[in-house]
């Protein structure tokens, strides 16, 4: 039931206030949908603060990821370039080497080869005339003295002897034939003798 107003306060024309409650209400009511809707706007707007923020550093890991992925790549496949490189470079040691010793070797048997066919015809013409008076002048020739002394091996004394005048007209021929002067030198064997030949074998 409606409330009664006096008399004086309908004259006055004095508003009613159950209305005025309605009317409060209302703006309540306003204002509740105002807070709400502010509170939703501020909810979106942090939710898109925090969506883009976790997009940002979600961006900035997988960058991070990935370029640490791409160091590990670039440093194993830099291993794998120096094992590779540290593997030719042995194996091409190795060869180089290889290749010398092998002609090393094949010198040495060559110098073998020499020093045997030599020490054989040396000791098949050691006692020849002609190849000991060739010796004899090549001495001769490097000394260039008026008397020369010839040592010898104590066997070979009979051989030497017999050489020695066919050294002294050789030598005197070659000066001529060279210089033009004449030369001659006195040739003896030695007293004191060279020592034995090497036994073969030893």
């Amino acid at each position: 039931p409606r409330p009664l107003q006096s008399a004086k306060a309908r004259r006055l024309g004095a508003p009613y206030r159950p209305r005025r409650a309605a009317m409060d209400s209302k703006e309540a009511q306003s204002q509740i949908t105002q807070m709400i809707s502010f509170i939703k706007a501020e909810a979106a707007d942090k939710a898109g603060e925090i969506e883009k923020k976790g997009e940002e550093e979600f961006s900035i890991e997988v960058h991070r990821l990935i370029t640490e992925q791409k160091e590990k790549v670039r440093q194993g496949y830099e291993k794998k370039v120096k094992q590779i490189e540290t593997k030719y470079a042995i194996a091409k040691s190795m060869a180089i080497n290889k290749q010398r010793l092998e002609k090393i070797k094949a010198r040495q048997e060559v110098m073998h080869k020499i020093e045997n066919d030599a020490r054989a015809k040396l000791v098949s013409e050691a006692q020849a005339p002609a190849f000991v008076t060739k010796l004899i002048v090549q001495g001769l020739l490097m000394l260039l003295e008026d008397s020369v002394t010839v040592r010898c091996r104590q066997s070979d004394v009979a051989l030497v002897k017999g050489c020695l005048a066919g050294a002294q007209d050789e030598y005197s021929k070659l000066i001529k034939k060279e210089t033009g002067a004449d030369k001659k030198c006195a040739l003896e064997i030695d007293t004191e003798f060279l020592p034995p030949a090497p036994v073969s074998g030893k």
